[in-house]
């Protein structure tokens, strides 16, 4: 488990995952209201050089940044609960683009079969706790990756 306990190590968290990130990753965010997937979001966005103000695309459910090297998508699926609209997901996930997507439970029958998938909890009003699981071998590599740095960071005990 990984332990975030303020908003800079969040930041630091994100810029350690997204060192890592190519084109094509898709990244799930799963977390109550209030658990920081969309500071999380923000935070991935900035670090993949996203120059625009990144806020919650709830209403718009996709949002697209131009980065440094790659576009970032960035969806928020909460309103989609109890729907069985496909808004085109595929284009998104096969794009030269990394994708975080937002309660991603509610479109589980459209998401491809590899992910990694980043589990917030939040413990008070700044600590988080995080773990993360991946879903094939890319993933698996990059959850490896990742998780040596943070390591090395002290992030995980």
């Amino acid at each position: 488990m990984i332990t975030i306990n303020n908003i800079d190590q969040m930041n630091q968290f994100a810029e350690i995952l997204t060192k890592h990130l190519q084109p094509k990753d898709l990244i799930l965010l799963n977390g109550n209201l209030g658990a920081g997937k969309t500071t999380l979001s923000q935070f991935i966005g900035k670090h993949l050089g996203v120059k625009r103000t990144i806020n919650s695309p709830t209403f718009n459910i996709i949002k697209s940044y131009k980065g440094t090297n790659m576009k970032f998508h960035h969806m928020d699926c909460y309103r989609l609960e109890d729907s069985d609209e496909d808004l085109g997901f595929d284009e998104y996930f096969d794009d030269h683009a990394v994708t975080v997507i937002e309660w991603s439970t509610f479109i589980q029958d459209l998401l491809p079969d590899n992910h990694l998938t980043i589990n917030l909890t939040a413990v008070d009003e700044n600590k988080r706790e995080i773990t993360i699981e991946a879903q094939g071998a890319h993933y698996a590599q990059l959850k490896e990756d990742v998780t040596r740095d943070l390591l090395a960071a002290g992030y995980i005990q």
